[in-house]
């Protein structure tokens, strides 16, 4: 032991652990506990159950075993047309998202005026209720009088080239990507607000030493920042592909799952099979099903991460 050093005393009596202290830390976590058993594990289970049974609420249900699940891939072309649209969402939500948020992510992170007015005003969305939002959208995409329209117009009128706008609500081929701008609306701000949390934890001396060595900020930017922010964007794109396929509101609200089943999601089918058609099996069945394809994706994903995600080990590497 050093000289001057105090020797090491033995904890007090009230902070030594002993066995039969245990049912405290118990009593503290029953809450939280209760909470998730009552609301998550119990519901779970229970539509696990459900989903072996014929049910329509109104009348007794009736044992089916696995047949729910043979008929949703055998005989129900509507899940095919939804999971379709579900991978769509994900494909093109995810990417655009990601890529969106860390353009504004990396504008906003730059000593500007006005700094945290514009950031403000990118989160707004996020706070928005997505009702409020898709009935604005559903107003900016209607072909006779929507602000879009009339802009083409407008255009029309100062080319001459006559274009005419899209009709976005009602045709299968525009519904879907008016469904992915509506989503980007709303969620870019939550990414936005992640990746400067990212970038502002890495450390400034290796943008200096990257400049005295003569690197570009294209070079920078693709060295640096993108290695750095790697366990961030794996967080994003792991909770963005879960929200992709878990999309309904936007669908809901401002297509109600339209035009001929363009914009029909599996969490959307879902509600159908449950609140319209009163097939509460079913329901249970689709949703497992697509627990099933959201596991199967993050698990491949933390899988891969060891190739392109970087951590920071402790020496700094």
């Amino acid at each position: 032991m050093a000289s001057g050093a105090s020797p090491l005393r033995p904890l007090p009596r009230w902070r030594r652990w002993r066995a039969d202290q245990q049912s405290e830390g118990y009593l503290f976590l029953l809450p939280s506990l209760a909470g998730f058993i009552l609301f998550v594990l119990i519901p779970v289970v229970a539509a696990l159950v459900l989903s072996l049974y014929e049910w329509s609420l109104l009348s007794p249900g009736e044992y089916v075993g696995l047949t729910n699940y043979l008929n949703l891939f055998r005989r129900d072309p509507t899940f095919f047309k939804a999971l379709g649209n579900t991978l769509y969402f994900t494909v093109t939500i995810v990417p655009l998202q990601l890529a969106a948020g860390l353009a504004v992510a990396l504008a906003l992170n730059q000593a500007i005026k006005g700094l945290a007015v514009y950031r403000l005003i990118y989160f707004m969305p996020v706070v928005t209720t997505i009702v409020a939002g898709a009935l604005v959208f559903q107003w900016i995409f209607n072909k006779d009088f929507g602000i879009l329209s009339a802009a083409i117009w407008r255009l029309n009128e100062l080319t001459g080239i006559p274009v005419q706008p899209p009709d976005w609500l009602t045709d299968p081929a525009w519904a879907r990507p008016a469904v992915v701008i509506l989503t980007l609306w709303k969620n870019v701000g939550f990414t936005m607000v992640i990746y400067l949390a990212g970038l502002q934890a890495i450390p400034v001396e290796l943008y200096d030493a990257a400049e005295v060595d003569g690197a570009t900020s294209w070079r920078r930017l693709l060295y640096i920042t993108l290695p750095m922010i790697s366990p961030t964007t794996f967080f994003l794109m792991v909770i963005q592909m879960i929200g992709a396929f878990q999309l309904f509101d936007e669908a809901f609200v401002m297509t109600r799952g339209g035009p001929a089943q363009a914009t029909t999601t599996i969490v959307y089918y879902v509600y159908v099979n449950a609140f319209e058609y009163r097939r509460f099996g079913m329901a249970s069945t689709v949703a497992w099903v697509l627990f099933a394809f959201i596991f199967a994706f993050t698990f491949l994903q933390n899988r891969m991460q060891h190739r392109w995600v970087h951590y920071e080990t402790e020496d700094g590497r």
